[in-house]
């Protein structure tokens, strides 16, 4: 059993442990080991506050993405009635300019009818007092007669025109 190759690995072994404990490698070990475990302790806390840091962040964003959002809304809400409130004054422009523009030739029209119906009757007046004329010179002979025919058409003029 001395003989043998585990055997002498086996004391090797506790001679080599030992060594470590006397020179104070099992310190070393687990202070190595302590100092590791609070780093990774120290950089899942800091894992941990980024992520909050990360989920209020994440929440701001949404408040202010839904907080755009109702402003956006908003904003076009206030666009269409403003669109609607434009349209409807010019609707009613559109259909003031258009009544106006429908009395004015409407009282252009009027005017020209009367106009013309002056015109009518002074043509209508004129051709009656030829009319008129010549059948009293045919009728009437004289200087009374032409007198007569004078007066009586000035006077049929006069009325006619008036």
């Amino acid at each position: 059993m001395l003989m043998t190759a585990e055997f002498w690995v086996a004391v090797a072994f506790v001679v080599f442990l030992a060594i470590v404990w006397k020179v104070g490698g099992f310190g070393m070990m687990t202070k190595g080991l302590d100092g590791r475990a609070k780093r990774v302790r120290s950089e899942l806390d800091e894992a941990r506050r980024l992520r909050e840091e990360a989920a209020a962040v994440l929440a701001d964003y949404k408040r202010r993405r839904t907080e755009a959002e109702r402003e956006a809304e908003a904003i076009v809400a206030s666009a269409r009635e403003e669109a609607e409130r434009i349209a409807e004054e010019g609707h009613i422009r559109l259909n003031d300019f258009v009544a106006r523009r429908t009395k004015t030739a409407e009282t252009k029209i009027a005017q020209a009818e009367a106009q013309a119906a002056a015109q009518v009757r002074a043509a209508a007046a004129d051709a009656a007092v030829r009319v008129s004329e010549t059948i009293l010179r045919e009728r009437m002979q004289g200087e009374a007669a032409q007198d007569l025919v004078r007066l009586s058409l000035g006077e049929v003029r006069n009325r006619l025109r008036a």
